[in-house]
């Protein structure tokens, strides 16, 4: 890639936080926008409000990597928290592709790499969900919908767009394997529900591959399942999450109970997504971790 600046949302959290360092290993000078002054080191910083960023700290980048969002599972889903999701999410990538919009052609960054969420499919069964596949229904889906809907506009202006379906990213640095992992050293591990949902995963470091290949390569653009090729069923995930911390995974979790703590949020880890990386396979993409066992010892071993 060339050494224009790239501007990074979300380099306080999980994925922007791996992804920083290995993009000054690029030689990239990187512009972050951060919600507080001082959160990132060696780094450009521009304070935003997590919705509307200052257009000219777009212009004359190389690329935009927007990460930011408010976490799915970071508290009761009361309306406050829901309205939360959308506005980091959508509104935030409608104010930045208006941004965009707003620069001379020249001055708009080359490429856009935007999050999204396994959640656009909804449960889904036994059915292998691909990149051309339609979108499901439920909270998480209707917000992914317009959420890459937004970034997409981007392309209309002569950006080159990348949603990235990210399922749930592995990684001991935080995120959802921090929380999951916990119960089960404590010997309260068990299935969901009844365990035969399909999880797409990811290890934190094939992501951030993923990230990087798709900043130099023209070839990514529209939406890419950003999972491991290998998906496993709940029953499966737990059983190796307690093998990898040495403890029993015999303690089931009723689906009422997940339903009465996390209300429409509850299909995120009951429904079904057997979802599979065909986009990133095709354009030759080689996966670090491909294997559930081998992402969890290098992460709870």
């Amino acid at each position: 890639m060339s050494h224009g600046p790239v501007v990074l949302t979300g380099g306080t959290g999980l994925v922007g936080g791996a992804l920083l360092p290995q993009l000054r290993a690029l030689g990239a000078p990187i512009r972050a926008l951060v919600r507080r002054p001082g959160s990132l080191r060696n780094v450009e910083e521009t304070v935003w409000d997590g919705v509307h960023a200052p257009t000219g700290t777009l212009a004359g980048a190389e690329a935009l990597i927007h990460l930011a969002g408010e976490p799915v599972f970071g508290g009761l889903p009361t309306a406050a928290r829901r309205e939360r999701l959308r506005t980091s999410r959508v509104d935030s990538t409608r104010a930045l592709v208006g941004a965009l919009a707003e620069l001379p052609e020249a001055e708009r960054p080359r490429t856009f790499l935007c999050a999204s969420a396994v959640g656009y499919y909804g449960d889904r069964g036994d059915d292998a969900l691909v990149e051309s596949t339609a979108p499901g229904d439920g909270l998480l889906a209707d917000l992914c919908v317009d959420w890459e809907a937004a970034a997409a506009e981007a392309e209309r202006l002569g950006v080159r767009t990348c949603s990235f379906r990210i399922g749930v990213v592995l990684s001991r640095r935080g995120g959802a394997l921090a929380l999951m992992a916990r119960p089960f050293r404590l010997g309260l591990g068990g299935r969901l529900g009844n365990g035969r949902q399909w999880f797409p995963w990811v290890h934190l470091d094939d992501l951030t591959a993923m990230l990087r290949e798709a900043l130099s390569d023209d070839r990514w653009r529209g939406p890419v399942n950003a999972v491991a090729p290998n998906p496993v069923r709940n029953v499966d995930l737990t059983r190796a999450i307690g093998r990898a911390v040495g403890r029993p995974a015999f303690i089931p979790v009723p689906a009422l109970a997940v339903r009465a703590a996390l209300g429409p949020l509850a299909d995120e880890l009951l429904g079904s997504k057997r979802v599979e990386p065909r986009a990133a396979l095709g354009l030759g993409f080689e996966f670090r971790m491909p294997e559930l066992a081998q992402a969890l010892a290098a992460e709870l071993g």
